[in-house]
């Protein structure tokens, strides 16, 4: 591999687009995180494997955020430990991503059951490779500086590694890569099936135009997780760019608009899946908007209501023949 290129510099403005995106997916993987822990009936599965995606996804952004801010020009402990916890999170969410267009290949496609063992199949996997990965990566000094040439400004592959090719594939690129091919196969084949399905029924509508409706097997949110997929492409494929010219020693990895697409691309998965499935979601959204509007309300109610108790507070009888204070309940009551 020839030698390394010069470091890529990053220009405020750069960061500041960076950093906004790190924020915007921390918000967002922290609101889906909340709906899922504020409402059981939304617990189906494939918000459960929804959830684990977002706990990725929101330990990354953390992490990420860390990176860009301080911008690392050296291998440093805190530059390390970055590395790491973006490493691990960053190939989890790779994990986690395929494991849900797996789980509705095997639900909509073969139609069979799913138990809690392919679910603990999933948590060995997505959560236990990527650890691996990374303690060996941290235990063989490999996690350091990289010159922000494959990152925009967070810590990655050391650039001074020998074999610092072989460590970015394991650390996260030949994921990456399998996901590329692994994720469109599946999702046409779903794709395929749900049109085929679709032909046969529309064979038998008019023996079945005086039945009930027809009730689909696969809910709505089953349909949405079929977009995680192609999000995960379009935000992903920047950083595999940089990496190939970087491999190719070509002065174009440290393009502008190559490195601003790459740190939104590596940072904005969790806002991409709240606005999927918490804002474009209508159970999801109504629930939301209404627990918003009703502690909105409650906050402006309670000094109008403490008011009106005190506007409508009875004075003191002057008299014994003025009603007194009991005869006055239902009009407070009332009120």
């Amino acid at each position: 591999m020839p030698g390394p290129l010069p470091p890529t510099q990053l220009y405020a403005s750069e960061r500041v687009v960076v950093l906004v995106s790190c924020v915007l997916s921390f918000l967002g993987s922290s609101l889906l995180v909340c709906t899922h822990a504020l409402w059981p009936e939304l617990r189906t599965r494939p918000r459960q494997l929804l959830l684990y995606l977002s706990l990725a996804d929101l330990l990354s952004a953390l992490s990420y955020f860390y990176g860009v801010l301080q911008d690392f020009d050296r291998t440093s402990w805190d530059c390390v430990l970055q590395g790491a916890l973006s490493t691990f999170s960053n190939t989890s969410s790779f994990f986690w991503t395929m494991a849900i267009a797996f789980y509705l290949y095997i639900t909509i496609v073969r139609g069979s059951p799913t138990g809690p063992g392919l679910l603990c199949c999933f948590h060995a996997v997505s959560w236990g490779v990527p650890l691996g990965i990374t303690v060996a990566a941290v235990a063989l000094k490999k996690i350091g500086y990289d010159a922000s040439n494959v990152s925009v400004g967070w810590c990655w592959v050391n650039l001074d590694a020998e074999d610092r090719v072989l460590w970015m594939l394991l650390t996260g690129k030949v994921w990456e890569i399998l996901a590329y091919v692994t994720l469109p196969v599946l999702y046409i084949l779903i794709k395929k099936h749900i049109n085929r399905a679709h032909a046969a029924l529309s064979e038998y509508r008019p023996i079945l135009s005086r039945a009930p409706a027809f009730q689909p097997r696969t809910s709505i949110a089953d349909k949405k997780l079929i977009l995680i997929p192609v999000i995960f492409i379009i935000l992903r494929i920047w950083s595999t760019v940089r990496f190939i010219l970087t491999l190719c020693n070509s002065p174009a990895v440290q393009n502008s608009v190559l490195v601003v697409l790459h740190g939104i691309g590596n940072t904005f998965q969790g806002g991409a899946n709240c606005i999927m499935f918490v804002l474009c979601t209508r159970v999801v959204r109504t629930r939301l908007f209404s627990s918003i509007c009703c502690c909105r309300c409650d906050e402006l109610d309670w000094p109008l209501q403490r008011s009106n108790s005190y506007r409508q507070r009875p004075e003191p009888p002057k008299n014994k023949d003025v009603p007194g204070p009991e005869r006055t309940k239902p009009l407070l009551s009332s009120t």
